[in-house]
C-alpha cells in the first residue's frame, strides 16, 4: 500500500537535514539549498536522488551506485531565479506546457516555457514499503485569463534496488470550452562520457537524424561551427562516438525520428567504454519526437541522449505549421511516461541488442 506524506515548505529546514520518512532500506530527508530552494533527497542502497519538489519538480541530481548522472555545469546548487539559463544544471526538467524551445520576436515566452521554474502548488512524498518504491508527486496549476488554464500532475518513482527513475506527467485542460495547445519536452541532461557510443532506435540517416543548422539567439557560435554542422548534416553517424575532440561548442541539436517497439516505447543509450550505459526509454505514442542535445565546453558537459517531445524546438509557428501542437480538449487529459538511469554491462548489452533489432540493424 502506498503511503502519501504531504510536504509543506516549512518541512524544509534552513540548516541541516530533516528526516521525513523511512521504510526499510528507503528513506527521504528534506533540506534547503543556499538560495532557500526546498530539496528532497531520496536514498536507497543504490541511489541518492535530489528532487526540487516545489521548483518545477526538477530532478537536480541522480546518483546511482556512486556515479553522478547529471550534466556538469557551473551550477553546484539551484539558483532562485525566473530565468531558465540562470540555474541550468539539473538532471531532469519538465519543459512546456504551452511552449518549448527559445522565444521568437513574434512569440515572446520564457525559454522552454512556464513549467521548468514553475512553483508547484502541492507536493508529497510517496512510499510503498511492500513494493519497495519511493517517490515524489505534485501538482502545478497554470492560469492566464482568457488564454490558458491547466493543471499538471507530475510523479517520480524509484525502486529500492533500481538504478533508474520512472517519471510521468499528466496534464488536464481545466477550461470549460476552449482547447489547450500543448507542447512538451522532457529535458534529461546526462553527463557525457569520453569515447562512449550513442545507440538509439532510429535509422542513422540525415533524414531521421536531422541536425539543426539555425543558431538560436541565446547561443554564440565560434569559427568552424557551421562547417561542423554541415558535416553532421551530411553524415550524422560522425557524432556517434563521443570523441572529446569533437567541437560540440557551444552545442549541437538534432531532431530524431525514433522507432517504437510493439508496446509503443522507444529507447536510446550512451554506452560507456567499460560496457555499462546510461539510457532513456519513453512512451512514443504521446511523445512522437525526440531532440538530441550535446554540449561540451570548458564550463558545461551535457548530453540529452534523446529528449522525449511532442514537437521540435524551432518555435510555435513552425511546429504549428508542421501539425505538431497537441490539442487537449476542454476537460481532456494528456499523459507522458519516461524511464531513465544507469545500466550494468549485461543489461546494457541486452538493450543494445533490442535497439539494433528494432532499428533493423541486428
Amino acid at each position: 500500500m502506498t503511503v502519501s506524506i504531504p510536504l509543506h515548505p516549512s518541512d524544509f529546514p534552513d540548516f541541516g537535514c530533516r528526516p521525513i520518512a523511512r521504510a526499510g532500506a528507503m528513506r527521504a530527508e528534506a533540506f534547503r539549498y543556499g538560495a532557500g530552494i526546498e530539496a528532497l533527497r531520496l536514498i536507497t542502497p543504490r541511489a541518492r536522488v535530489i528532487v526540487l519538489p516545489f521548483l518545477g519538480q526538477q530532478v537536480w541530481r541522480a546518483e546511482f551506485d556512486g556515479r553522478e548522472l547529471a550534466m556538469a555545469s557551473m551550477f553546484d546548487e539551484p539558483v532562485a531565479t525566473e530565468t531558465y539559463l540562470a540555474t541550468y544544471g539539473a538532471f531532469f526538467i519538465h519543459c512546456g506546457m504551452t511552449r518549448i524551445g527559445p522565444p521568437a520576436p513574434d512569440d515572446p515566452h520564457p525559454l522552454h516555457g512556464e513549467m521548468p521554474l514553475g512553483r508547484f502548488d502541492t507536493a508529497e512524498l510517496r512510499i510503498d514499503a511492500a513494493a519497495g518504491r519511493i517517490g515524489v508527486s505534485g501538482l502545478f496549476r497554470h492560469r492566464v485569463a482568457f488564454a490558458v488554464n491547466y493543471e499538471a500532475r507530475a510523479e517520480i518513482g524509484l525502486g529500492v534496488a533500481a538504478t533508474e527513475l520512472d517519471i510521468a506527467v499528466e496534464v488536464t485542460n481545466k477550461r470549460a470550452a476552449a482547447p489547450l495547445g500543448l507542447m512538451y519536452l522532457g529535458h534529461a541532461n546526462f553527463r557525457p562520457v569520453d569515447h562512449a557510443r550513442l545507440v538509439y532506435a532510429a535509422a542513422y540517416t540525415p533524414q531521421d537524424v536531422a541536425v539543426r543548422r539555425s543558431i538560436p539567439p541565446h547561443i554564440k557560435a565560434g569559427p568552424g561551427h557551421a562547417a561542423f554542422l554541415a558535416g553532421l548534416a551530411e553524415d550524422p553517424a560522425r557524432h556517434h562516438l563521443l570523441d572529446p575532440a569533437l567541437p560540440f561548442d557551444p552545442e549541437v541539436v538534432f531532431t530524431l525520428n525514433m522507432i517504437p517497439d510493439d508496446a509503443g516505447w522507444t529507447h536510446a543509450m550512451q554506452v560507456h567504454p567499460g560496457g555499462g550505459a546510461d539510457f532513456i526509454s519513453y512512451d512514443a505514442t504521446t511523445l512522437p519526437l525526440a531532440i538530441r542535445w550535446v554540449c561540451r565546453t570548458a564550463d558545461q558537459q551535457g548530453l540529452g541522449i534523446a529528449l522525449p517531445a511532442t514537437a521540435g524546438v524551432e518555435g510555435h509557428a513552425t511546429e504549428q505549421a508542421a501539425g505538431r501542437i497537441v490539442t487537449v480538449a476542454p476537460q481532456g487529459q494528456w499523459r507522458a511516461r519516461m524511464r531513465m538511469g544507469a545500466l550494468d554491462a549485461a543489461a546494457a548489452a541486452a538493450l543494445v541488442d533490442r535497439i539494433e533489432r528494432l532499428a533493423g540493424r541486428g
